[in-house]
């Protein structure tokens, strides 16, 4: 999290202590996400995060019916493969799981699961697992060539990886803001095409934030009315799937973040990237780590197995360099972006020799 963004929550801190204080002028996150990803801001809806957005999909296009099917890969969010296994143990849900290849989803494997019995392509636009990016047009085409949806999991993408919702025809995509969109737990980004808005609006979830209008006829001097509220739901996203009051806290460190994230550029962030990436790409192999990610990744994420070494030595050895990457029994995985710099790396690499 930026250092503008920590001191804008602590501002807001201040603000809900003491609220005679005067708080920050806000900035339209959604209109700041929205333009992140080429799509209207009518067509954002905050969500508590990604798999709540999941969720609201799902079972918005009322999956599982009993003759239709979803397809879904190996490197797609844990958290999404369980909701799917779930929905196929509990209710029968035809489940189709593509294998990977070598780290890779092939689209002719995909295209070999789908049919026309397909309601939605579940994806992660890039894996958490590898760092694999799938080609999102490519999916895209694959599954409106059937009839089908597309739902992509941007968790990985957002803001470190170029998204374009027009240029690829996505239906679908969700993300939380914790991570390469600088903002905290709790607060994240639904994106649903205009066009689909009606056809996914029987989720059973509704609440006050939802209201356009929200009237009372309870106190006096309300207008009269036969019941206590009247209302009138909003018609864009929000209108469809936001609840409740969204963390507002993290709302003031998204008011910095975003803008900032724009202001750069996702492409430069990519391209200021890749010759961090290149080089661990070269070095880390010969120091005995096998490469897991694809080598034609552009994604921001470097993952490697650790060929049965001591993943414990390895984990208090970066602590004592204060190198933050996150290592598991049999993983390390890498994520370099704007706040490093090459010295960064040999600071990495160095720990590890």
């Amino acid at each position: 999290m930026p250092i503008a963004a920590v001191q804008a929550v602590r501002s807001y801190l201040d603000y809900r202590a003491k609220p005679g204080l005067a708080q920050n002028e806000s900035v339209d996150i959604k209109a700041e996400f929205a333009a992140l990803i080429n799509a209207k801001p009518s067509e954002i809806s905050f969500v508590p995060n990604t798999s709540t957005g999941e969720n609201f999909v799902v079972n918005g296009l009322g999956i599982p019916r009993a003759r239709e099917n979803v397809v879904t890969d190996e490197l797609h969010f844990e958290g999404a493969l369980l909701h799917l296994g779930e929905l196929q143990q509990r209710n029968g849900l035809d489940l189709r799981i593509v294998q990977q290849r070598h780290g890779r989803i092939d689209l002719r494997d995909m295209e070999h699961a789908v049919d026309k019995k397909t309601k939605l392509i579940e994806i992660s636009l890039v894996s958490m697992v590898n760092g694999f990016q799938h080609d999102l047009k490519a999916v895209c085409d694959l599954a409106h060539a059937h009839g089908a949806y597309v739902y992509a999991d941007v968790m990985q993408a957002a803001g470190a990886t170029p998204i374009d919702v027009r240029e690829s025809d996505l239906d679908f995509c969700a993300c939380s803001s914790y991570k390469w969109l600088m903002g905290d737990f709790g607060l994240g980004f639904l994106f649903v095409k205009e066009s689909l808005l009606d056809k996914v609006a029987a989720c059973p979830q509704y609440g006050y934030f939802e209201a356009q209008t929200l009237t009372s006829h309870l106190l006096p001097g309300d207008p009269p009315g036969d019941t206590p509220y009247t209302w009138r739901l909003k018609a864009d996203a929000g209108g469809h799937f936001e609840v409740s009051t969204p963390a507002i806290g993290v709302m003031m460190a998204l008011g910095q973040s975003l803008p900032y994230i724009r202001a750069l550029g996702v492409g430069k962030i990519q391209a200021y990237r890749e010759p961090m990436i290149k080089k661990l790409q070269g070095e880390m192999p010969r120091l005995g780590f096998e490469q897991l990610t694809p080598s034609e990744s552009t994604s921001a994420l470097l993952c490697f197995g650790l060929k049965g070494k001591n993943f414990r030595s390895i984990l208090e050895r970066l602590r004592e360099r204060q190198v933050h990457v996150r290592v598991g029994p049999n993983y390390l995985r890498v994520s370099p972006s704007v706040f490093n710099d090459m010295d960064d790396i040999d600071k990495l690499l160095e720990a590890l020799t």
